[in-house]
C-alpha cells in the first residue's frame, strides 16, 4: 500500500458500474475488490460469484420472450424499490435485507474488513514516522462493503457512494438510526429515499456524482467548458439553438469556434453483462453508410470481456471488408486501462447511447443521453430522471436511427440537452467528496 493513501477504496467486480463510480477516487487510495481480492476464503468468493452470474445471466435472458422475463422479474423482486408517495417511515428491513445480514453472522465478508483493518494500521503506522496522521476512511462504491465494515466494526469512518437516483432498502442498515455509514448521495431524491430508510440527516452528503477530474479539470471546469464547446455546434446544425440561447451560450462558455474541426460522433456504450450487443449491430447497420462516407463517427465501447470483442470484430467482417476509419472500437483488458480510453473518447463523443446506469450522471458533463432500455428498478428511476431533468431522450426504434436522429437534431433537442444538462447537473461531486474527506483529517 502507497504511503500516500487517504482512504480505502471498496468496489465490486459485477458489472461496470461501481467500479466505475470508484475509479475517480483512485487518486485517494488502493481500489480493492471485495469480491475479488487476494487471499478471499473460497465461501465468500462462492456468494459473489453466484450472484455475480445469476444477474448477468438474468440480465441477458432477459431478452427472451415469456421464460426471461418473468425470471427477471422474479429476480428484480429483491432489489424493489417503494413508490416514492406517499412520504412515511420505510425503515423496518425488508427479506432482502434480512439475507444479508444472515450471511454476515455466518462470516460473510469478515475476512475483507479484518484485511482493511490490518492495512490501516500499516498505513497510520507509516503516516506516524512520516509526522502525519490520515483517517483513514472506508470509501464503497457498493452498499454491501459499506454494510460489512460496520458489522466487523471497522474502526474508522465508513462511507458509500450511491451511483442511482433511487436505492432500495438494503442500502441502508439494519438499524438504520443507529449506523455510522455516512452517503455521498448524487440528487435530492436520493437524500430524501435514505431519510425515508431511517438514515440520519448528518450522515448524508449531497455531493452529487463523482464524475472523472480528466472530463472536467478543476474546479472551475476548463476541460468541460472547451468539449462542449465543439460539441454544441455538432448538436446544433440549424443554428435555432444558437439564437434561442445566444446570450447563456455567451456566459457560460465564451466565444465558440466558427465550425466544429471534427465530424458528429456517438458512442454506444456496451454495459457489463454485454445485454446490448445486438442494439449496437442495429445502430451500425443502420448508419453504416453514414460511417463508410464519414459523415459520422461512431465509437463502439465494448468493456472487456474478450468474447465481446470477438462477437463484435465478427459482426464487422460481415457488414465491411475492414474495419472503417470513423469506426471506432473501446476495449482492454484491464478495466482501469478501459476506464481511462472510454473517459478519453468521452472528450470527443456528442451522443451518449446508454442503457440508464450510473453513465446517466454523465449527461452533467453536457452529453445528452439516448436512453437505451433500463434493466430492473434502479434503471428505471435512471430514465425518468434523465427525461424529467430533460437531459435524456427515450431511444426510438434503433433500425431507424438513421431517420429520427437527424430530425432530433435538426429540431435542436439534442443541444437543448446537453446545455440543460451542464447548467442543471452536478458536475463538481468529486471536488465535494474530497473537501468532505479533508474536514476529517
Amino acid at each position: 500500500m502507497k504511503n500516500f493513501s487517504q482512504a480505502l477504496i471498496i468496489s465490486v467486480d459485477m458489472g461496470y458500474g461501481h467500479q466505475r463510480t470508484a475509479f475517480p477516487l483512485r487518486h485517494l487510495g488502493e481500489i480493492i475488490n471485495a469480491n475479488d481480492y487476494l487471499g478471499i476464503p473460497s465461501r465468500d468468493g462462492k456468494i459473489w460469484k453466484e450472484t455475480k452470474i445469476f444477474y448477468e445471466f438474468i440480465s441477458n435472458f432477459k431478452k427472451t420472450p415469456l421464460v426471461g422475463n418473468s425470471l427477471f422479474s422474479f429476480f428484480n423482486r429483491f432489489q424493489r424499490i417503494e413508490e416514492f408517495y406517499p412520504k412515511r417511515d420505510l425503515s423496518k428491513p425488508n427479506i432482502a435485507l434480512k439475507i444479508i445480514y444472515s450471511l454476515f453472522k455466518k462470516g460473510w465478508g469478515k475476512d475483507l474488513i479484518e484485511k482493511l483493518k490490518a492495512k490501516k494500521s500499516v498505513i497510520q503506522a507509516q503516516q506516524t514516522q512520516q509526522k502525519s496522521k490520515i483517517n483513514l476512511p472506508i470509501i464503497s462504491a457498493f452498499f454491501l462493503p459499506a454494510l460489512m465494515a460496520e458489522f466487523f466494526n471497522y474502526p474508522g469512518d465508513i462511507y458509500c457512494v450511491i451511483c442511482d437516483v433511487d436505492i432500495s432498502r438494503p442500502c441502508a442498515a439494519l438499524n438504520p438510526r443507529q449506523s455510522k455509514i455516512k452517503y455521498f448521495v448524487p440528487t435530492e431524491r436520493t437524500a430524501e429515499r435514505l431519510k425515508s430508510y431511517g438514515v440520519k440527516n448528518e450522515n448524508i452528503f449531497l455531493t452529487g456524482y463523482p464524475l472523472p477530474k480528466e472530463n472536467i479539470g478543476s474546479s472551475r471546469m476548463e476541460i468541460l467548458k472547451e468539449d462542449l464547446k465543439e460539441r454544441i455546434l455538432n448538436l446544433a446544425p440549424q443554428k435555432k439553438f444558437f439564437k434561442k440561447y445566444q446570450s447563456l451560450l455567451k456566459n457560460e462558455l465564451g466565444d465558440l469556434p466558427n465550425k466544429s474541426n471534427r465530424n458528429l460522433t456517438l458512442c454506444f456504450s456496451i454495459g457489463g453483462a454485454g445485454a446490448q450487443k445486438e442494439m449496437a449491430i442495429k445502430v451500425l447497420e443502420s448508419l453504416k453508410k453514414e460511417i463508410e462516407e464519414k459523415k459520422l463517427k461512431l465509437i463502439l465501447s465494448i468493456g472487456i470481456k474478450k468474447e465481446t470483442e470477438k462477437f463484435f470484430k465478427k459482426k464487422i467482417e460481415i457488414l465491411f471488408k475492414e474495419t472503417p476509419e470513423n469506426l471506432e472500437i473501446i476495449y482492454q483488458e484491464k478495466i482501469e486501462d478501459y476506464f481511462k480510453d472510454f473517459n478519453k473518447a468521452l472528450r470527443k463523443t456528442d451522443i451518449l447511447i446508454t442503457k440508464p446506469s450510473e453513465l446517466s450522471f454523465y449527461s452533467a458533463l453536457g452529453l445528452p443521453v439516448l436512453i437505451l432500455p433500463p434493466i430492473g428498478y434502479h434503471e428505471e428511476f435512471n430514465k425518468d430522471w434523465l427525461i424529467k431533468n430533460g437531459f435524456g431522450i427515450e431511444i426510438e426504434n434503433l433500425k431507424y436511427i438513421k431517420e429520427w436522429l437527424f430530425d432530433f437534431l435538426n429540431y435542436g433537442f439534442l443541444a437543448e440537452a446537453a446545455f440543460r444538462g451542464y447548467l442543471e447537473g452536478e458536475k463538481l461531486g468529486i471536488f465535494k467528496i474530497e473537501t468532505i474527506l479533508k474536514k476529517i483529517e
